[in-house]
């Protein structure tokens, strides 16, 4: 089973614990070593409410991608969801939003892990041994994602235990530091002030939907996928709580003021001077981790988009007749993350990342009511508990937070759709010509 192909020419090699990996080294970012100090600023104490509230709110989230995943199950993630219920057109819409957002993110996180590398060693500073880093970072991992899925995924379980343990020694050792008097609620939070947490907090659970993208190289994906979504998005909330309370509980009322790295001034508390190094070495590990787990999955919705006919460059469906990875794609999308990266232009499109991925979101909680009414998809799979409760409610959190976003957001994405729309009707004038 584990190295047979599928009628895309891959291999499904990826199980429950590879894919749960995945999406949690997605999820997991630098956000979380930041975040506790903002989220205390405006509950305090009260703060794991937020977790819990916005722990929720994704998890049904991620249960629309559950029962849409169980029974697509082609690589591809959101875009193959949304192309399957609604058309070529809005499918096609959903690859650019995530495509365009995640090249921006990586470069972004790139320059960032870049940044955090010449505190440790201040001699790699300058543009030239910049751009060989980002040589070796970029390339490094597409070399090792051609070679096959089984050994990106075996890159990412590394990563993700690698950025799991400096966080769980810290709440672990945390334990013996905490002050009870800095965990007590003096009042029960309003629910304005939980809202306005929990619009800041709810992205650090996004990304999970990425690990999803290589469908088409999951074992059983019928019952992994919902499986592995489950136990991710529990694994977080408990995760997550966890190293906020430990952080509140030594720290306290000097939590807020830790703005740029609360855990690293808790650690050093906790460790001595050695703690703030350790945290710092901890975040660097798992921002290394978001850039590879983007590398293994973001490809594959290239590969998907050229495999259906809506972007006309047959060399981006390639598969390596060794390897079963589609490795052009592999590579032109690190391509594009370097170049971004070198550049630094990912800067002008980074507000396409939160609002993007509300409107991706919004379009695959739309998809499981789809889904439901095809005779060929309501009967294949997970089907969410709660009858209609699932997508309904989920479409309901996502027209919330696109609600609250600020208006420049709003602009960018219009304008976005506006510039893909006439991409794509475009590119189908091009291919009727050729016909």
């Amino acid at each position: 089973m584990s190295t047979q192909n599928t009628n895309e020419g891959l291999k499904r090699e990826i199980g429950l614990w590879g894919l749960s990996a995945n999406m949690v080294n997605i999820i997991i970012g630098s956000g979380i070593f930041v975040l506790p100090a903002i989220i205390a600023g405006i509950l305090g104490p009260a703060s794991v409410i937020a977790y819990v509230f916005c722990g929720v709110l994704i998890m049904l989230i991620m249960l629309c991608y559950a029962e849409v995943g169980s029974k697509t199950t082609d690589s591809g993630g959101s875009y193959t969801y949304v192309e399957k219920a609604f058309g070529k057109y809005p499918g096609f819409l959903v690859f650019m939003l995530l495509f365009i957002s995640t090249v921006c993110a990586v470069a972004a996180v790139a320059n960032v892990l870049f940044d955090t590398l010449t505190t440790f060693f201040p001699a790699l500073q300058g543009n030239f041994i910049k751009t060989v880093f980002f040589i070796i970072l970029f390339f490094g991992l597409a070399f090792i994602n051609i070679l096959g899925v089984k050994q990106g995924v075996g890159m990412v379980k590394f990563l993700t235990l690698a950025k799991l343990i400096p966080l769980i020694i810290f709440i672990v050792a945390g334990i013996f530091y905490i002050n009870m008097d800095n965990l007590k609620w003096d009042a029960m939070p309003g629910y304005k002030l939980v809202g306005d947490a929990s619009l800041i907090l709810f992205f650090a659970y996004l990304g999970g939907e990425t690990g999803l993208s290589v469908g088409g190289e999951i074992k059983n994906p019928e019952r992994t996928v919902p499986r592995a979504v489950v136990i991710s998005i529990l694994f977080l909330i408990v995760f997550y709580i966890a190293i906020q309370t430990i952080a509140q509980a030594v720290l306290g009322a000097d939590l807020p003021k830790e703005i740029a790295a609360p855990l690293a001034v808790a650690a050093k508390i906790i460790f001595g001077a050695f703690g703030f190094t350790f945290i710092l070495a901890g975040t660097a590990v798992s921002m290394f981790g978001n850039i590879s787990g983007q590398i293994l999955n973001n490809p594959r919705n290239l590969f998907a988009v050229a495999r259906d006919g809506i972007l006309p460059v047959a060399a981006f469906q390639k598969i390596h007749k060794k390897y079963a990875t589609p490795y052009i794609s592999i590579l032109a999308y690190t391509v594009l993350c370097f170049l971004f990266a070198v550049s630094g232009g990912f800067q002008t499109l980074a507000v396409l990342s939160v609002a993007g991925a509300l409107l991706v979101y919004l379009a695959v909680s739309l998809a499981v009511l789809k889904f439901r009414k095809m005779p060929e998809m309501k009967s294949k799979g997970f089907t969410a508990p709660g009858g209609m409760v699932v997508p309904l409610l989920s479409i309901a959190i996502c027209l919330f937070f696109l609600y609250h976003l600020k208006a420049n957001e709003m602009i960018s994405v219009v304008v976005f759709i506006a510039i893909a729309t006439v991409l794509y009707f475009g590119l189908n004038g091009m291919k009727r010509k050729d016909l």
